[in-house]
């Protein structure tokens, strides 16, 4: 039986859209890429032909799975590739050290980052844990609570006022520890609060606003820019994906009054790319979702040893 060789296969759940499965198509069609979607349907059925050596993956593109579930089936098809030796984006090992929040902060702090004042409890103690007076002199009221490997504001507590209130967020959302944080207000810049998401993918960004409060987006501009001095937020993902080697990864910043520019969700891998067009109230804008797309093909496309699409169109075209 001949092995069925795929140059990039993606692990996705599925959208109430499918603008970026069909980008990543597009683009690998574009390119000569041999593409295969890991849908809920068949993740079973591929996993298995994976392990037997009946197929193989040059790239595996991981959309999803769930790092704290090791029965997971993505998981753990996420690993089998990794242990095949498949270009993994990102490498489990590596997405998982990034999507730890408790380590994430410390690591942030040793490398200067900017991020709020955090007190890290452990699962053990959540039922006997008190904070000092000077913690909750620091926390102030309210404060959030966020599990260490949560995402999605699973487990999140925007308005918790004293320890009691961990309850609350280990009922939601079971995990290893969980962070009690000072709450960080964004100032104002015209109509929207100063808070952004921030999106890297191999060594390029795309700004946009993120409204925390309405979970909407806007692309910013070079424009606004130049006019508020967003280039930190740029120069703040840089530094992130060298500190943590993740290739692919969004994070959420807010500037405060002091200007100051701080982290709020450090590090999101496995991006959600619903779109904008598919979901007005909370999609990312579709320029972002595209240029992401490509991105990431042509990546994959180094990573398997092929011509990057746009340079080969550009030789066919001579």
């Amino acid at each position: 039986m001949v092995t069925r060789v795929y140059d990039l296969v993606m692990t996705h759940k599925l959208d109430s859209d499918d603008f970026f499965i069909h980008r990543i198509q597009q683009h690998c069609a574009e390119g000569g890429l041999n593409f295969f979607l890991v849908e809920p349907l068949w993740v079973q059925r591929f996993y298995e032909f994976y392990a037997r050596n009946e197929l193989w993956a040059n790239v595996l593109l991981n959309m999803h799975s769930e790092h704290h579930l090791p029965d997971d089936i993505y998981h753990r098809l996420v690993l089998l590739a990794h242990h095949k030796n498949t270009r993994v984006i990102d490498p489990p090992d590596i997405a998982q050290a990034a999507f730890d929040k408790a380590r994430m902060h410390e690591r942030l702090i040793g490398a200067g980052f900017h991020v709020p004042y955090s007190v890290v409890v452990p699962q053990s103690a959540t039922a006997t844990f008190q904070l000092t007076a000077v913690q909750k002199e620091v926390l102030g009221v309210p404060f959030v609570i966020k599990p260490s490997h949560g995402y999605g504001k699973r487990g999140v507590i925007l308005d918790a006022t004293d320890e009691s209130h961990l309850t609350r967020s280990v009922s939601a959302w079971a995990n290893p520890s969980y962070l009690l944080q000072k709450k960080i207000m964004p100032r104002v810049i015209g109509d929207r609060p100063a808070y952004w998401r921030v999106f890297y993918c191999f060594g390029e960004v795309w700004l946009t606003w993120w409204n925390c409060f309405t979970d909407s987006y806007k692309v910013v501009t070079e424009a606004e820019t130049q006019q508020h001095g967003l280039g930190k937020l740029a120069e703040n993902a840089h530094g992130i994906a060298e500190l943590t080697k993740m290739k692919f990864f969004s994070s959420e910043v807010a500037q405060v009054e002091s200007g100051e520019f701080v982290l709020i969700d450090y590090v999101n891998d496995q991006c959600h790319m619903l779109s904008q067009s598919s979901a007005p109230k909370m999609g990312v804008p579709d320029v972002v979702v595209a240029g992401i797309a490509k991105k990431l093909v042509e990546a994959a496309a180094e990573l398997s040893g092929k011509p990057v699409p746009d340079k080969q169109q550009q030789v066919l075209a001579l």
